[in-house]
């Protein structure tokens, strides 16, 4: 090793030319990795969507649905299956296992569609996989304005203008449309005229099946020049779709379609509508990211080609930006950043503190860059994005140990003893090269467990274990290669009797308690076990929660209406919310979307809608100093002045975590399982009530409980069979009510619709479509009343199934408490007040479900990892006395992590976990240093244990402060940040910083009093 090291040391200039370029390299290199707020947990799931217009929830679950999970449920590598059937519309979303290629799922979605469509027995039915994007996808949303212009207009310049441009800017996969309607030909029949002039409605469905097709008549050749031959039927205008020629009358005379009804321009049905600020509806359009694309590249794409877009826009008709997911991802990008800067600010003024020597501290510091570069570069190339928590957890202060204990060794050497710097230096190098190069890999050890975590918390914490662990490995190579270097060109040697004021001062209070500590270890020991079990109990007092709450900035309102409400009386509640909202001074924009969109990501009924709520910046708040606070105040404002609506409140990307961990947009779901829908509301009913009487229970409610009234009409085979009717033309009677859309008409660059539909008049009550007109196939009219029978039921709003079983979820929300405390006590009463019937099952989902998941894994994993450092301590001190020794810090390390946690008010989180996790690392590492230190001077100089202890203390004190320090006040910018994402981050950092307290007081006074006490048992093995 000596001989390595001064060859090392003869060509430094080769070496720090070497790691100049990889970090110039890698810094260029991460121009183009990805950033994001917080990492995207989105499993992999494909979603498709089948629409059947029209049919009820129950039908559309019958013969849509069924069919098709039967269909999909033997695709390779799929992990489970889930569905929302709602009126004319269900949706399958298919997860897939991790290591399969989203390609490939999608591929084999797609194969089974014939499979479905063989076993679906309905007509006008489409299929349509979702957009190659992940949950976390809606980027930057937008509101296409036009002050002279009509919806329908927006509309179909948003399809055929605005989307195909957007689609075209790379990163951007697909852009969902909100609101507005799509504009049609139309015609309206009037039942009387189409009884008189003898036209049936396959006479009309054919008539415009007809319409805008071409033929080929091959080419012709004509004095010596080539033509092509085409025909065509197209529609040029309004008046030439009212010439279209249905039929002949009897008295032989044409009859078209303006001859049967009233020919216009018309909105097609539609699923939602969207408005703003509670001035009326309007037209936005949601960017949906690509799927491992960049968001802060496409979003900079966006950015440019907005401008160029709107240049090719009508006059007057403009996109108005009002939210961007690059404020959130700049804010915290900038909060990470400021954490780390101050880091290393604070490690660099620490060791200033502690060594009392600048170019040391600056030699020290040096790893920092590299290790942060080399990390972000491995991040690159493993795919990780740099966010909140993938950097959140790197400490500096870590980061400097191991080139700590190399440059404080070096400095505490005697320039006399060796023949020049360079010699100095590869000694000193040799003897601490085995026990740096162990404490790190302890260290790694110890976040080895964050690598086991699976499912939705692993994907959002193996890349923080992930970026950690190469930032160690950098800092290790760069301590063992280039430290020695630097070292031997800046450091100053035999400084280590010159302790500085900060080590001067506390040794002055630490050594009259530690010779009290070696000569009572009895009462130590009590004391230290004291806190050990009143730690405990805190322990227990603390709740827990899967991951702290990030706040983003905006809110998201889910208001639920009575389920028979018209669409435009729902519009109408929604706007006079938004009026509320914005009413608030902290407000800049209100946005709703009500229904479903196009693309149907969130399927929902016309009941229901999503409010954004955008916020002006913290500083301009006037209503409450806390997001708690505002939405306490929204709250009740709209409690006061809002009747027949429910709410629930989350924010946009809280929203989708919470639908991706469970199905709803809540933190806690409560899923029933059964066969009969009834039963299965009448359970969730009976749990939202037990729920709702829990302290701290907000925004409880029964999802898919009530129930929409529907007009069955059933055909009569005895009178159809009587009368000669044909079952199809009274189905194309029925289809008719909301209107047949036919074939589309090319116009001015787009593709408008046809539709025929009844007038009002002729469907506007339940006798006027009892009266609507069938021909039979003699051409006779009979009444509709005549060949069938009309009932009217209660069908439900929507069904939802999960693993091919039905289920009803009740959602809730917490507030003023922690989770995990709250699903006991709900849990409790629950099993105690409601039993279930027999073959019904009931399933606890969202964070609470997550953060058991990941706690019953790190159960496994970290008594592993122990037992791992357990031995490789072994290895690395020789005994297993002292390795048993070292261990014993952990649980007293721990004491301080959970009284930080207790006085700060935070409950345990996966994040809290993690920071355990980092401080064990931490602890162990200040253990050996002491331990082994002791063993030397023991062994190798033979000193007696009480001396070995006293000159090990003395002589290791400043490293171990140093250690300790740096390790604390590197976290602190990290516990105390106020900027936006700090949340995330700060049970973390308090449970390191608290940690060390302890950790630091156990390594320097129980340890020595332990060791000694330990010597008298285990004389020959120590």
């Amino acid at each position: 090793m000596l001989r390595f090291i001064k060859a090392l040391l003869r060509h430094g200039g080769i070496i720090m030319g070497l790691c100049a370029v990889l970090t110039i390299a890698g810094i260029i290199d991460l121009r183009t990795l990805p950033v994001e707020p917080v990492p995207d947990i989105s499993p992999k799931q494909v979603m498709l969507s089948v629409t059947a217009p029209g049919l009820p929830t129950e039908e559309v679950e019958r013969l849509v649905t069924l069919p098709a999970e039967t269909a999909m449920a033997g695709i390779p590598g799929i992990v489970n299956l889930r569905s929302i059937t709602r009126t004319g519309l269900t949706v399958l979303y298919l997860q897939f296992r991790e290591d399969t290629d989203i390609y490939l799922d999608r591929t084999l979605v797609s194969q089974k569609l014939d499979d479905i469509r063989a076993n679906i027995f309905l007509g006008n039915v489409t299929f349509s996989l979702g957009p190659l994007a992940t949950g976390m996808g809606e980027i930057l949303s937008f509101q296409l304005k036009g002050a002279n212009y009509q919806l329908e207009d927006l509309f179909q310049i948003m399809k055929w203008k605005v989307i195909p441009q957007l689609k075209l800017v790379p990163g951007v996969i697909e852009v969902n449309n909100n609101g507005g309607a799509e504009k049609t030909f139309r015609v309206s029949i009037n039942n009387d005229r189409m009884i008189e002039n003898h036209i049936s409605l396959s006479s009309v469905y054919d008539a415009l099946d007809g319409v805008n097709k071409a033929v080929s008549g091959n080419w012709l050749d004509i004095n010596d020049e080539h033509s092509n031959i085409v025909g065509r039927t197209l529609i040029k205008d309004l008046e030439d779709f009212g010439n279209i020629q249905v039929s002949a009358s009897q008295k032989g005379s044409v009859i078209h379609l303006r001859d049967i009804g009233e020919v216009g321009f018309a909105a097609r049905p539609r699923f939602g509508g969207a408005s703003r600020d509670g001035k009326g509806e309007i037209i936005n359009g949601v960017i949906l990211l690509q799927q491992g694309a960049s968001a802060k590249a496409t979003l900079k794409n966006l950015q440019e080609a907005i401008p160029r877009i709107q240049a090719t826009l009508p006059q007057g008709v403009s996109m108005d930006v009002y939210y961007s997911r690059a404020h959130l991802t700049d804010e915290t990008i900038h909060t990470v950043k400021e954490n780390l800067l101050w880091g290393a600010i604070l490690v660099l003024v620490v060791l200033l503190v502690v060594l009392g020597d600048l170019r040391a501290s600056l030699v020290i510091v040096s790893v920092i860059p590299f290790s942060l570069v080399m990390a972000m570069v491995g991040m690159h190339y493993l795919g990780i994005s740099a966010n909140l928590l993938s950097l959140g957890a790197i400490d500096f202060g870590m980061i400097v140990d191991g080139s700590l204990v190399i440059v404080e060794k070096v400095m505490s050497a005697r320039r006399i003893e060796y023949s020049d710097m360079a010699d100095l230096v590869a000694h000193n190098w040799t003897q601490v090269v085995r026990p740096v190069t162990f404490a790190i890999m302890i260290i790694i050890l110890v976040y080895l467990p964050i690598l086991t975590l699976q499912s939705v918390e692993g994907r959002m914490f193996r890349p923080m274990g992930q970026t950690v662990i190469l930032a160690l490995i950098a800092s290790l190579l760069f301590s063992l290669f280039c430290i020695p270097i630097i070292a031997r060109l800046c450091v100053r040697v035999g400084s280590h009797h010159k302790d500085t004021f900060f080590i001067r001062f506390v040794r002055k209070y630490y050594t009259p308690i530690f010779y009290w500590c070696m000569q009572n270890t009895t009462k130590v020991f009590g004391i230290a076990l004291i806190v050990l079990v009143f730690s405990g109990v805190l322990a227990t007092r603390l709740g827990g929660e899967f991951i702290p709450q990030l706040q983003e900035g905006s809110l998201v309102l889910n208001s639920v209406r009575y389920p028979s409400i018209s669409l435009d009386s729902s519009l109408r509640s929604v706007q006079e919310i938004e009026k509320v909202l914005t009413s608030f001074p902290d407000v800049r924009t209100v946005v709703s979307n009500t229904g479903t969109a196009i693309i149907p990501t969130d399927p929902q009924g016309w009941e229901e809608t999503d409010t954004f709520i955008y916020l002006k910046p913290k500083s301009e708040w006037k209503t409450a100093s806390t997001q708690e606070g505002l939405v306490k105040a929204f709250d009740e404002a709209l409690q006061k002045n809002i009747i027949g609506s429910t709410f629930t409140w989350s924010q946009p990307i809280e929203m989708r975590m919470h639908d991706l961990l469970s199905g709803v947009r809540s933190q806690i779901a409560l899923s029933f399982y059964g066969d009969d829908v009834r039963k299965l509301v009448s359970l969730a009913k009976q749990a939202a009530t037990l729920m709702k009487t829990i302290p701290g229970a907000a925004d409880v409610a029964a999802r898919e409980v009530e129930s929409n009234p529907t007009l069955h009409i059933d055909v009569d085979r005895t009178m159809t069979g009587r009368l000669n009717v044909d079952t199809q033309e009274i189905l194309k009677t029925v289809t008719a009510l909301a209107g047949y859309i036919g074939p589309p008409v090319s116009m001015n660059g787009s593709l408008i619709p046809t539709q025929a539909v009844f007038m009002l008049q002729d469907r506007d009550s339940l006798d006027d479509i009892r009266n609507l007109a069938v021909f039979n196939r003699d051409g006779v009219p009979v009444r509709l009343s005549q060949v069938t029978h009309m009932t009217r039921e209660d069908t439900p709003v929507s069904i939802r199934h999960n693993r091919g079983s039905r289920q009803v979820v009740v959602q809730a929300n917490v507030r003023g408490r922690d989770i995990n405390s709250f699903v006991v006590e709900a849990q409790e009463k629950i099993r105690t007040q409601l039993p279930l019937p027999h073959g019904y099952r009931v399933e606890w989902g969202g964070q609470f479900n997550n953060m058991k998941s990941a706690l019953a894994r790190l159960e496994v994993v970290v008594p592993i990892a122990i037992f791992l450092i357990f031995c490789l301590l072994i290895v690395a001190l020789g005994n297993v006395a002292l390795a048993v020794l070292v261990l014993v810090n952990l649980p007293f390390a721990a004491t301080g992590g959970i009284i930080a946690l207790y006085i700060r008010g935070m409950p345990f989180s996966i994040s809290a976990s993690i920071g355990f996790i980092a401080l064990f690392g931490i602890a162990v590492l200040n253990g050996v240093v002491l331990v082994s230190y002791i063993s030397y001077k023991r062994q190798r100089e033979e000193k007696p244990v009480l001396e070995a202890i006293h000159e090990a203390v003395e002589d290791r004190f400043r490293p171990v402060m140093a250690t300790a320090s740096v390790a604390c006040l590197g976290f602190f910018p990290m516990a105390f940040s106020m900027s936006e994402g700090g949340e995330v981050e700060k049970p973390l950092a308090t449970v390191v910083m608290g940690g060390l307290v302890s950790s630091t007081a156990l390594t320097l006074l129980v340890i020595p009093a332990l060791y000694a006490r330990m010597a008298k048992y285990f004389k020959k093995s120590l």
